[in-house]
């Protein structure tokens, strides 16, 4: 794995950090708390997700970014033959492989998850050989024995056999749990073969009670057939007496009816016949009515043409007031030019209205806009001073050596100037509070001139509502003068219409007379309806007296037809008691044939029922010696896991008895370089502790720098033996302030040995904060911190004296 480029975002101290990485010795250098090992931080991060970074999401973003800022770290590696870019946010995250333009995995978790499976290494397994910190160079000396075994066993990847080991004895556990369920689930022979002699016994009794119940249904059904057929023709002979004596009433009402009508036809007859007597005396009294009649027109128009005279002249007089009173209503409405001058009046104050009510809310918008920008800014001034006044006392709280609550770091000799910058921003923040006060109380007030404008606009208001009043009556009133124009026109018409019809010349009516044809018509009238029905009645005199005839026609032959039906009712035979009695023998017959079909159904249920329970013996049979095949398999398969178990147990055992030479060998080649021979080996005894050999002779006591070489070499031979355990080379090795008490000369030392060892660690990246190491490193990056910005400061250097290819 070689990782080529890291970007940070609003990471921690770091608001916008671009690195350009590769091959070769790389140191980030810079004073403690300015964000070097963030760097390391946001690889971890960005490969892992939140679980390798400290804190939590509202700790990863840096101080002071705004709220809604992004927070991403964005880093590119090779691995194997591809080029891999993930990107990483708070809440999202992608991976891209090959500069493709879609990524491969697009989520938190998948993200984290083919990495893992890239890399072959869990998140604990790659900080255990990639990542090694000061405080981790000791962490084994600080276990108890058996600690550091499990330590060791866990890291190296031999956890995984105990896991092994513990998945196969559960299901050991779960077969021997099987074998024991199918052992105990296995039948008695013996009471096998008693269940298949009594379901031998119980068929044969089914097989015999089935044969005679199938014997009793024989006779039944032939004792059934015999009754059935004078059961059937019982039923006939009821339908057809039934249907004889319905016909036979429907006779007799047929009978009854025609009797009624030829009784009401020869009744109508005779009034026929009267009838044509009193249409002839009828007749005459109406002779004068048809006279009256036409006498009693000529009197109708007469009247018509005398009362609208008289209407007339009662009008005319009424229609020439409102004439007079059209005249003098016209004569008082104004002129059409009266109407125009008050709209032109209107108007113009309307326009002259709106331009200043115009002025007037643009003079307003001005006074509230600088009234809120001048509240806006006194409410940031205050924030602002608490925000610097709660950060003053928070540095002062800490002093030179606490941590910064900002750049999370020592201020040391910048105490002085960090406190005198924020005194100075705290006085100007004062100053500029002063002014938007005074500001924001002068303009509380509305300005002079903004009230005198209102004061005209009022006024303006006023003179536009009077004269849109005055506009709107006069227009009305002009409305008006159109409508009583026209009423003055009809009015004129009608004048001259009434006069016409009032002097036209008197009608001669005899009201007397008119009142006389009246009351005679009125005495005649009621006659004329008693005659017409006295014609139709004589009229249908012959009619009647054939319908007489043929209505004694049918009479006799609906009694004919009820004296037939009688006679074939009373051949037919029929009586209740017969077909009760022949019923009654039918229903015997039938529950003789049902009871003997469920006697033969029970018999062959039985039967079946026997024969399912000799099968179900063969089953049972059967299924006993599928258990017993299916428990001699399970049995070998507790055996197999048995056996497996002891395996696993013993490859542990040679695991661990080999661990501790393999790893003593590694760490003593990597002593030999690091101290440049003068300690030739590094011995592990039992209990993993550490103890380097002095020409030959275990070294029992030695210095603080002796230790941190001791703790590096061990720290490297653990990760260059996890690498080669998760099957790649180790070719990145990643050292945060590893120098800790050693002198200059094992400083250079540990430089030389990286730098020789650049065949199984073609990139290292080394944090310090030591500047003087710094010529060792084939490239250099200084990081620093700018508190003013609240954001660390990221630098190149120009390489030291080695390069890549040394």
């Amino acid at each position: 794995m070689l990782i080529t480029r890291l970007h940070l975002v609003n990471f921690r101290q770091h608001a916008d950090t671009d690195l350009a990485l590769g091959a070769g010795l790389t140191g980030i250098i810079g004073p403690n708390g300015a964000g070097k090992t963030t760097l390391l931080e946001a690889i971890a991060w960005a490969m892992y997700g939140t679980p390798a970074a400290r804190g939590s999401k509202d700790t990863i973003r840096r101080r002071g970014a705004p709220p809604r800022a992004p927070v991403e770290v964005e880093m590119e590696f090779a691995l194997g033959a591809h080029h891999y870019r993930v990107v990483r946010g708070l809440n999202g995250a992608e991976l891209f492989q090959d500069g493709e333009a879609a990524p491969i995995a697009n989520s938190i978790a998948t993200v984290t998850e083919r990495i893992t499976r890239l890399l072959a290494m869990t998140r604990d397994e790659f900080f255990n050989t990639y990542f090694t910190g000061q405080k981790e160079l000791a962490v084994m000396a600080a276990m108890a024995p058996a600690e550091r075994a499990r330590f060791l066993s866990r890291v190296l990847g031999y956890e995984r056999l105990r896991t092994a080991q513990d998945r196969l004895r559960e299901r050991r556990t779960a077969l021997r749990a099987r074998l024991e369920t199918l052992e105990s689930g296995l039948p008695d022979p013996k009471a096998l073969d008693a269940d298949e002699a009594r379901a031998q016994d119980r068929l044969q009794g089914a097989e015999g009670a089935a044969a005679t119940g199938a014997a009793a249904l024989e006779q039944a059904e032939r004792q059934l057939a015999e009754v059935r057929p004078r059961w059937e023709a019982m039923q006939h002979a009821r339908d057809t007496a039934r249907m004889l004596d319905a016909e036979r009433r429907v006779a007799e009402e047929q009978l009854r009816s025609a009797r009624e009508k030829g009784e009401t036809l020869r009744r109508q007859a005779a009034e026929s016949a009267e009838a044509r007597g009193g249409a002839e005396a009828a007749r005459r009294q109406l002779a004068p009515l048809a006279a009256l009649r036409d006498e009693s027109a000529e009197h109708d128009r007469l009247a018509a043409a005398w009362n609208a005279q008289r209407g007339a002249v009662a009008q005319l007089e009424e229609v020439r007031a409102r004439l007079a009173a059209t005249e003098a209503r016209l004569a008082a409405l104004p002129s059409p030019e009266a109407a125009a001058a008050a709209r032109t009046t209107a108007s113009a104050l309307r326009a002259e209205s709106t331009a200043l009510a115009i002025g007037v809310e643009e003079r307003r918008t001005a006074w509230v806009r600088d009234r809120q920008d001048a509240d806006t800014q006194l409410r940031t001034l205050r924030t602002q001073y608490e925000e610097l006044k709660e950060q003053r006392e928070r540095i002062v709280a800490a002093g030179p050596d606490g941590a910064c609550p900002t750049c999370a770091r020592p201020l040391q000799q910048e105490f002085d100037q960090v406190i005198a910058l924020l005194e100075r921003q705290l006085e100007q923040v004062t100053d500029n509070g002063k002014y938007f006060r005074q500001r924001v109380d002068q303009l509380a007030e509305e300005p002079a001139d903004l009230q005198a404008m209102e004061t005209e606009r009022t006024r303006l208001d006023q003179r536009l509502s009077d004269a849109v009043a005055a506009e709107a009556r006069l227009g009305a009133r002009a409305a008006e003068r159109a409508g009583a124009e026209a009423e003055l026109a009809v009015l004129r018409g009608r004048v001259t219409e009434l006069e016409r019809t009032a002097g036209a010349s008197a009608a001669a009516y005899d009201a007397a007379r008119h009142e006389e044809v009246r009351t005679a018509m009125r005495a005649l009238e009621p006659l004329v309806p008693q005659v017409s029905r006295l014609e139709a009645l004589a009229h249908r005199a012959d009619a009647l007296a054939t319908e007489a005839e043929c209505a004694a026609g049918d009479c006799a032959a609906c009694e004919a037809r009820v004296r037939e039906l009688e006679a074939r009712i009373a051949e037919l035979g029929f009586s209740e008691t017969a077909f009760a009695a022949a019923r009654e023998e039918e229903q015997a017959a039938e529950r003789s044939r049902r009871n003997a079909e469920l006697s033969l159904v029970r018999a062959r249920a039985e039967e079946t029922a026997a024969r399912e329970a000799l099968a179900g013996v063969a089953r049972r049979r059967e299924e006993a010696v599928a258990r017993r095949r299916e428990a001699e398999a399970v049995r070998r398969d507790v055996l197999l896991h048995q056996e497996l178990d002891r395996a696993l147990t013993d490859l542990r055992t040679d695991l661990n008895q080999s661990l501790r030479p393999e790893l003593s060998e590694l760490a003593s080649a990597f002593v030999r370089d690091l101290t440049n021979g003068r300690y030739t080996d590094l011995e592990l005894d039992e209990n993993y502790v550490a103890t380097l050999v002095d020409e030959g002779d275990p070294k029992p006591v030695i210095s603080g720098g002796e230790e941190d070489i001791a703790n590096l070499a061990l720290r490297l031979a653990i990760s260059q033996m996890i690498a080669d355990r998760a099957g790649q080379p180790l070719s990145l090795l990643v050292l945060d302030e590893i120098f800790g008490s050693l002198d200059e000369e094992r400083r250079l030392a540990v430089l030389d040995l990286l730098r020789s060892l650049a065949d199984r660690f073609p990139q290292v990246i080394l944090i310090t904060h030591i500047d003087a190491v710094r010529d060792g490193f084939d490239r250099v990056i200084r990081v620093g911190y700018d508190v003013a910005r609240g954001a660390a400061v990221v630098t190149e250097e120009p390489a030291g004296a080695h390069d890549v290819a040394a």
